[in-house]
């Protein structure tokens, strides 16, 4: 495959069209935005739309065995941080948009988050367990400084003591200390913050428009030093690009704080295989090869394994060399082990008031 023109700001190198779900021509709901101000980076050559998305329902449901959760909230469809190895790009071909440039420059904002997420919690038979946020896009991805619907949903959860988790490469987490302080106090929010890599240049090349490792790195000192729980995931683990740092990512979130250290190899579903490919002759296309060969070394010969279990875990010489690692140096800085129990409290939980007020 011939390279391809680098896109400094972004993160894939093309916008391949994905025709998998065979969808017809659909119209749209509503008008797509643009974003004139400035936000995290330089201005992108390709600009960013949002599009206003009114779902019916908020909160996902999911019984896969490799997540420790039940239920996850996205405020935010695509991902302005641009990862190219996000496993949630292939998302974006539901929408007959590309899971390439489209999934991170024609965002989806869903504004009656909030209110959809008190109706649900109002519901006889709702059982409370923690939320997830973060599970598929960030979060705290720019477009959360002017839409603030991340934070609306946390205004609803502090305000009747649901237990939520929340996963992000930002340090815009900690504008909402706020809310998340008062949430540890009473062990109903844990944060686990994504660092792939302490070097600037591949972080910036991995996660174009993601906070700096820098800044990541000082939100989890913020965390904990305000008594929020807070982990680190290095996730995803890159062969020839990433793998080398284990060490020093473990090191360096135990030196700032962190609870414990959590791992992923990259994963490359559906549509995220060729363009990851793409993207590698781009920026690496030295060890382009290595890179691959590592990866389906792991994935049982194949770009991905979608298998329960193993997709997160991957198996083979290298998953296990990987692990061991890993094993080693959390050993060293006093991690016990791969995930922490967060013992979040569910006991409090309350149902938002309804419009007569607690009466109903």
């Amino acid at each position: 495959m011939a390279a391809q023109k680098k896109r400094s700001t972004r993160g894939a190198t093309l916008n391949a069209e994905s025709r998998r779900f065979n969808l017809p021509q659909s119209e749209a709901d509503g008008d797509w935005l643009d974003l004139r101000e400035d936000i995290d980076g330089a201005a992108p050559p390709v600009g960013t739309t949002v599009l206003i998305e009114h779902p019916r329902t908020i909160i996902s449901r999911n019984t896969s065995p490799d997540v420790p959760f039940d239920r996850s909230i996205n405020a935010y469809r695509g991902c302005e941080h641009g990862c190219i190895y996000c496993f949630a790009r292939p998302s974006h071909a539901f929408h007959d948009l590309s899971p390439g440039l489209d999934f991170e420059t024609r965002l989806f904002a869903k504004p009656d988050a909030a209110d959809l997420l008190k109706a649900e919690l109002r519901k006889p038979g709702y059982a409370c367990a923690p939320i997830a946020m973060g599970t598929n896009t960030d979060p705290y991805q720019p477009i959360e400084r002017e839409w603030q619907i991340t934070r609306a949903l946390l205004e609803v959860l502090a305000a009747c003591d649901h237990p939520v988790v929340i996963t992000t490469k930002s340090d815009r987490v900690v504008r909402d200390l706020d809310l998340l302080a008062p949430m540890a106090a009473k062990r109903q929010v844990a944060v686990a913050i994504s660092i792939t890599s302490l070097d600037p240049r591949i972080a910036m090349t991995v996660e174009p428009r993601a906070p700096t490792p820098a800044r990541r790195l000082a939100a989890v000192r913020t965390l904990s030093d305000a008594g929020v729980p807070v982990y680190v995931n290095m996730a995803p683990v890159i062969p020839a690009i990433t793998d080398h740092e284990v060490e020093a990512v473990v090191a360096t979130a135990a030196d700032a704080g962190a609870l414990g250290v959590s791992y992923i190899p990259v994963r490359l579903p559906w549509e995220v295989a060729p363009l990851f490919r793409a993207w590698l002759d781009t920026h690496f296309p030295d060890r382009a090869g290595k890179v691959m060969a590592t990866i389906q070394s792991l994935r049982g010969g194949k770009d991905n394994d979608p298998g329960f279990f193993s997709r997160m875990r991957g198996q083979g010489v290298w998953a296990e060399l990987l692990r061991t690692r890993f094993r080693i140096a959390r050993a060293k800085h006093g991690f016990s082990d791969d995930r922490r129990r967060l013992n979040l409290d569910c006991s409090r939980f309350r149902p938002p008031a309804g419009a007569q007020g607690e009466l109903f």
